[in-house]
Order: C-alpha cells, then sequence, then structure tokens
C-alpha cells in the first residue's frame, strides 16, 4: 500500500504560533511537567472543570513559568497533542509494513490520552487541528517529493485530503469510543477489503 501522508502531516507543519518550541533543557522539563500535571487532573476530573491555577499547583510551579510557556490550559493540550502527532507522523512515514496496522498500533501507545479525549467529548480537537492547516500542508508537504502527489495529480488536493483525514480520524474516533477493544489487524481488514470492492464502482 501506497503511504499517504495525512493526519500527521499537519504536525509536522503546525503553523500555529505556540510557545513550546524552545530548544531549552530547563523550558522543556518544565513543559513537561505542566503537560503531566494536565493529564494527572484529566484523569481525576472532567477538562472543563481544570483552571490553570490547579495545573500550577499540581505542577508546583510558578504561575510565571506555567505563563513563559504556554497561554492557556487548552495551549498545553494543543501543544501535547501537536507531539503526538509529529511522533505519528515518524510512525507512518517509516512504516515497513502496512500503513493502516502501523498506525493502529501507533495509536494504541497512546491510548489513555485518546480515552482521555474521548471522555471528555474533545475528539475533535484533532480533526479541528489538521482542517485548520490543511492549506499550508497541501502547498509545502505536497510541493515537495510527497509519494502522495500522483495520487492527487490533477485533482483537487484539499478535497482528497480532507477525504483521506476524515476517514481516519472517523475510524479511530469510533475505535476509542468502543473502548478500543477491537482488534486493530482485523479493522485493517475490513477497510482493505473495503478499499478493494471500491475498485469494482470506480
Amino acid at each position: 500500500m501506497q503511504k499517504i501522508h495525512h493526519l500527521a502531516d499537519v504536525c509536522h507543519f503546525y503553523k500555529e504560533k505556540t510557545m513550546t518550541d524552545s530548544t531549552n533543557p530547563s523550558a522543556i522539563r518544565s513543559q513537561n511537567e505542566i503537560t503531566e500535571a494536565l493529564l494527572t487532573l484529566m484523569r481525576k476530573y472532567p477538562y472543563k472543570e481544570i483552571t490553570v491555577k490547579q495545573i500550577i499547583l499540581e505542577a508546583r510551579l510558578a504561575k510565571k513559568t506555567f505563563y513563559r510557556n504556554f497561554t492557556s490550559k487548552e495551549d498545553v493540550l494543543r501543544s501535547l497533542i501537536k507531539r503526538r502527532l509529529g511522533e505519528y507522523f515518524d510512525v507512518v512515514n517509516n512504516a515497513h509494513e502496512d500503513i493502516l496496522k502501523a498506525e493502529f498500533r501507533y495509536l494504541e501507545k497512546n491510548k489513555e490520552l485518546l480515552m482521555l479525549l474521548d471522555q471528555n467529548g474533545m475528539s475533535y480537537i484533532i480533526l479541528q487541528c489538521t482542517n485548520e492547516y490543511l492549506p499550508s500542508i497541501r502547498s509545502e508537504r505536497l510541493s515537495q517529493s510527497n509519494p502522495s502527489i500522483p495520487l492527487f495529480e490533477g485533482l483537487d488536493k484539499d478535497y482528497l485530503m480532507a477525504f483521506n483525514i476524515g476517514a481516519i480520524l472517523n475510524v479511530a474516533a469510533l475505535w476509542v469510543h468502543r473502548g478500543m477493544t477491537d482488534d486493530p489487524d482485523k479493522i485493517s481488514k475490513l477497510l482493505a477489503e473495503y478499499f478493494e470492492r471500491l475498485k469494482t464502482f470506480m
């Protein structure tokens, strides 16, 4: 199966201005502590009830340290998702097997975050990020040596990328909502068989 970069391209060319691009070890340590504090709180309380003050107390850091690295609790969460998507991109880009299997394996490794997002009705954030940056992904990523180019040649790339992203994210969202108990290999085979059947209609 040809490698089609979709969801992960968003992270690799993420254009939103964030405060988490520092290479300073102290800043990175603070960011990790703040992120872990948010996750700890999300295990106990609904996300909408969590405040920045609680995160600061949980992380045992000064208020100025928080705001030196993040602008809000939403910024903390989005930065975490950004990093995880970056890892996802590396996994998919370097997969030496069925792409869908590689994707599901990576999602399994991030089960806790995905389940927390689902429990809080916030799985949409990942799709929201991808949709916001489709134009930059198309112009910067696909204009280079992306293996998707032959598939998109002469067609509207935005619609096709939206199709790829929406399909994968919806499947992943359903899998997560079901508790991630369904066998990923069976889901991959199901999708592969469906793609084969589609050929008969084209």
